[in-house]
Order: C-alpha cells, then structure tokens, then sequence
C-alpha cells in the first residue's frame, strides 16, 4: 500500500483545514465588527489594548499597567503608543450612570426610589480601557452665545425628544441643527417670558429675577434641556440644571452642548452634591416628582440646599388644578410645607412660590413632636458625598440666626468679600484676599500661555477640578464663560464658600468617573489632581482617560502639579491624541509660593474612527 493515495486521509485533511478557515473567518467577522470602533484613526495609528475590558476580561498587563500609573518611575516601555478606542455604540458612555452595568452585575436597586438613576460606578475589572469616540459626522461645537439657540445634530443625534415635546417647542430639527425656540413643558411661550412672570409675583424692582443682586444661584430641578437656566444668565443669575438620564436620556447633554451649566443627577436616596445653603431659588416646572413620598424627604432636601428667605418656585397641574387628586395633592403638600415653617411669597395661575424663613423662630415655636424633625445636632449638612438624604429640617447656624439671613453681599459685590463661613475653615480675610489675587495671576498667565490658539469665543464650559476657594473661576467673571468649580470629597469641603461667591459647583472624588457626558467641557484645570490621587492609591492613567472622555475635541487640559506628573502626562500624549501647548515652571507672578509647581497645557485633537470618517463621508 506504501506510495499509494489515501483517499481517505486526503478527505480528512481537505474537511479540517475547511473547518479552520470558517472558524479564522467567525474569529475575524466577530472581533472585527465587535470592535470596528477601534479599526483606525485618523492618523492611520494602529491600536493596542491595555489592561482590563468592560467585561471583565483578564488584564494581560497588570504589573506593567500598575507600574505606568506611578508618576515617580515611568519606564518607556510600558507607556502605551495608542489606546484602544471603544465600540461606537459607546459614543456616550458615563461610566457611574450606564444602566448596562447596573443589568450585567444584577445589582438589586428600588426603582420607586431612583436608585437606578443614582451613581453606581463599575469595579477596576469592568471599567473602559479605551478612547470614547465621537458620533459619526462630529463637528466642532457652535460657539456660544449662538449655541444657545441651536448645536449641531450630529454631535448628539438624537431627535425624539423634538418629536416628543413638538407642542412645547423644546426643540426642532432644522437641516443639520437642533433649533431651541426657549420653550418648556410649562413655558410653551418662552423662558424668558416666564422668569419675568415670577419675578413680577414676587415684586422684584424692574420684573428682574436677580432681584439687585440679592438673587444669585439657582437650582433648576428635572430641567429638561436647560432653557429656564440659560435665560437666567442674562439677568446675571447662574443655574445649576439638573436631570437624571431618564426616558428624555440626552436633555444634560443638549445643555452643555449648548453651554449650559449642568449635571446629571436626581433626587433619590443620596443628597445631592452640593453643600447647604447654596441657591437662592430651587425651581420645578412639571418636573414630575412626587414630594410627598417618605415624609417628605425630597422636598427637604431642597430645603437643605436654599439659603435662609430663598424661594422654591413650583409650576404644576396641583398648584391649580381642581381634580380630587390633584385637590389632595395640594392638601397635604400646603401642610407638609407650613409644618416646614415655609410660607406662600405668592401664588398666581398655574404657578406658587414659597420661602423658607430667615431664622430658626418657627422651628422653635412648633409643638413638641412635629413633623417632620429637626436633624439631630451631629449631622452635618455639608457632608453629601454618597451620603443618605434625612427626613428633616436642617436648622440655621448661630451666625445665621443671629444675622437673620445669610450675611452675603449682592452680586457681584459677592464674588470678592469674604464669607462669613470662612470661619468654618479658620480661614482670615487676609487668606482670601490673598488666595483671589494670586489665582488672578496665575489665570492671567494661562491666558498669555493658551493666546496663540484661542479667541474670545473659542472657550465656553470650564471645569476646576480642585476648585479650593473658587478663585480659579472668580478670576474669568469678565470671560464669556462658565465653570464647574469641583471640590474633592477628601478634602477640607470648601465648596459652600464657593456657593458664597455666586458661583457653582459639585463634590466629587477623582478616583471615579464625573457625572458628565463625553465632549462636554471646553477646559479643564487639575491643580495638584494626579498627586493628590496617587496619594490615594489611584490610577494616573485612569484619570487621564476620564479626562480625555469630558473634554471636547479641541479642547485644552492644563495641569499644574509637580515635574514628575508632568512627565508622566507627557508619556501619554501619543496615545491620547494630545499635544503640547507650553510648558512653564513660572505660571504666575508667586512662583516662589508654588514650590516646585510646573504648568503643562495640551491640546486634544480632533479625530474620528474610520466608520465614522465613512459615515461622514
């Protein structure tokens, strides 16, 4: 049989090299549609994977990763050439706020409570080890104030909510714009209409809102695409917008792309993040919350969040319908907040307006066993960081009674007199004073440093992420812009002297994704951020991913921090698609109080994958 043709053998031979070739062709076809997201850049660059997948793959690099994330010892072999970019269909992913992972690690919240609308951040073994990418047909947002009234659709391709709210005129589509006329559920004829409205029920002079200044910072809850916050702004008036991602999913992220100062949250079972007696005016225009629920916890929290005399403003169908429920709803809400000690400032069509008192006297005066309670003398209002919300009434400080109301200079008169809560820090007068000139200094500098690629619209939404004082924002009042002054929740919780100036703010820990969508902020600044979360055992490279993910494409990053995270950031640009603007050790004009503190400004580009770039094309 020697030298004779197996027939047989050659048969089997043929049938399992077949069998390879479809199973090759299976590997291919999967992997290569699962993450054609991440098939090229722009620049042609190939992709590498570092570290662990979403899906809690096994990290292939664990000693390396560890080591590159140490800004001490960064060696050149372990910083990557490119990241992977993730799958498009993650375009919008908010890593603590991504339902998905809610589903996949069956976590068993209450939805009647809106737990699953609450920040629930992925373990290090299922986090995103790559790019988010840009929607197909991404374009450089419109520059502000012509955003206000219209962005482009293809950065946020989403249209329902115009279909859905067409009698409301949210907002409409027009060619490759969204259109934003001003309206709202409740203001179908224009924010702007609406606000001098309230302003007229409360007898400010003029029918402007700011009420000489005495009216600052507002909380709009359940905003919708933010209209009510952004005609505010030109009463001087700021807004802190706020809405979950919920079944109008995209409305937060319509706001900052119009640039609109807001964040993603909800009134659930955690405080919000913001300390007490931080806004002047909370305000609900058919915002869909039921306030009477768990003893009225919700309706104090706000309490816990407005200053002494502030108002909550309250448009819905039970401030005037004549239905038995909403007839009930109305009963028992006017008793629950008379118990509250608030009273009705006014009340005309389809809109109330109460305001808290200015002391502690009613609180004092009710009988014994009213509820809801006054909290308990321990509790510290101020403390809010995945804290639970309290059914009770948080009463004045011995300096707010005293001062019966909260002490603050109008705006803007406020922005640069000290708090009379700097006492809670120990902190002078002279501290202040000093901290607001140097951080105008050094806010001039950066200005000097980023001239040669910005003009004066070029910048809009701004993030301090180690805000301190506030004197970073303080130090932009005359720029056309706005910041999100973050205070990190390990810190001395300065964010209520923030508050005290005018300005705006959340807490925040920098080891764990920002409730923000990708592409939304134009600048970030990080004062000693990476040193301080390397004190902490976090990952540097995590947090510049974090980074690369909130800000827009060509936007601008500066890092002011030691030599040695410097370096290590520098390491990474390539892999970014990041690139030096400048670098200076002598950013302002008190070098010799910064130690040994370098300024680094980058740039990101703009770039899209390949699908995208087809797309487009």
């Amino acid at each position: 049989m020697r030298g004779r043709p197996d027939g047989g053998q050659k048969k089997r031979l043929i049938t399992s090299v077949f069998v390879v070739a479809i199973f090759i062709g299976f590997l291919y076809a999967y992997y290569g549609s699962s993450n054609r997201g991440s098939s090229a850049l722009e620049y042609g660059k190939s992709l590498r994977k570092l570290g662990s997948s979403y899906l809690g793959g096994e990290d292939d690099n664990d000693g390396k990763q560890d080591e590159a994330s140490k800004f001490g010892d960064v060696e050149d072999d372990v910083v990557p050439k490119s990241f992977p970019v993730c799958d498009d269909r993650h375009s919008e992913l908010i890593p603590c706020l991504d339902r998905n992972l809610i589903y996949q690690m069956r976590l068993k919240l209450d939805l009647s409570l809106m737990e699953h609308y609450e920040r629930h951040c992925p373990p290090p073994e299922r986090r995103f080890n790559c790019l988010i990418p840009p929607p197909s047909g991404y374009k450089v947002p419109i520059k502000w104030p012509k955003s206000r009234d219209e962005v482009w659709k293809a950065n946020i391709p989403h249209t329902h909510l115009a279909h859905e709210k067409s009698d409301q005129n949210w907002m409409v589509v027009k060619g490759e714009k969204i259109i934003f006329p001003g309206g709202g559920t409740h203001f179908h004829y224009g924010a702007d209409k609406y606000i001098a409205s309230i302003a007229n029920m409360l007898n400010f002079s003029n029918d402007n809102i700011n009420n000489e200044g005495r009216l600052r910072t507002v909380l709009d809850v359940g905003c919708g695409v933010a209209s009510f916050g952004a005609y505010l702004l030109s009463s001087d008036v700021i807004t802190m917008s706020l809405a979950p991602n919920d079944v109008h999913q995209n409305q937060i992220q319509f706001a900052l792309e119009r640039g609109i100062p807001a964040y993603l949250g909800v009134l659930g079972t955690k405080r919000l993040p913001y300390p007490s007696r931080s806004f002047e005016l909370a305000h609900c225009s058919r915002c869909r919350i039921d306030w009477l629920q768990r003893d009225g916890i919700l309706l104090l929290e706000l309490d816990r969040l407005l200053r002494p005399g502030g108002y909550f403003a309250y448009s819905s169908p039970e401030a005037y319908a004549q239905d038995e429920e909403d007839l009930r709803i109305w009963k028992e809400m006017s008793a629950l907040v008379e118990r509250m000690c608030w009273r009705i400032a006014a009340k005309r069509n389809q809109t109330v307006v109460w305001q808290k008192p200015l002391n502690n006297d009613c609180y004092m005066a009710r009988a014994p066993g009213t509820l809801p309670p006054l909290c308990h003398s321990d509790d510290d209002p101020d403390a809010v960081y995945g804290v639970q919300m309290e059914a009770c009434i948080t009463p004045y400080s011995d300096h707010d009674q005293k001062a019966r109301g909260s002490g603050l200079a109008p705006w803007p008169a406020r922005l640069t007199a000290p708090s009379p809560r700097l006492a809670d820090f120990g902190y002078s007068s002279e501290m202040f004073e000093k901290d607001t000139e140097s951080w105008r200094n050094r806010v001039d500098s950066y200005w000097n440093l980023l001239s040669p690629k910005i003009q004066s619209n070029s910048l809009r939404n701004l993030m301090d992420m180690k805000a301190h004082l506030g004197s970073f924002a303080a130090a932009l009042k005359e720029k056309d812009v706005w910041v999100m002054s973050v205070v990190p929740e390990d810190g001395p919780n300065t964010l209520k002297l923030i508050y005290d100036r005018g300005l705006i703010g959340s807490i925040h820990n920098w080891c764990e994704a920002y409730s923000t969508y990708p592409r939304t902020y134009d600048l970030l600044h990080a004062w000693t951020v990476f040193s301080d979360i390397e004190k902490r055992g976090c990952s540097g490279e995590d947090l510049l991913l974090e980074m690369d993910r909130i800000l827009r494409p060509t936007g601008f990053v500066i890092i002011r921090d030691k030599q040695s995270v410097v370096d290590f950031v520098k390491k990474y640009l390539r892999a970014l698609n990041w690139e030096s603007v400048a670098t200076t050790a002598d950013a302002s004009s008190d070098s010799d109080q910064d130690g040994d503190e370098v300024v680094f400004i980058v740039q990101k580009k703009i770039w899209l994958t390949s699908e995208s770039l087809r797309d487009t094309e």
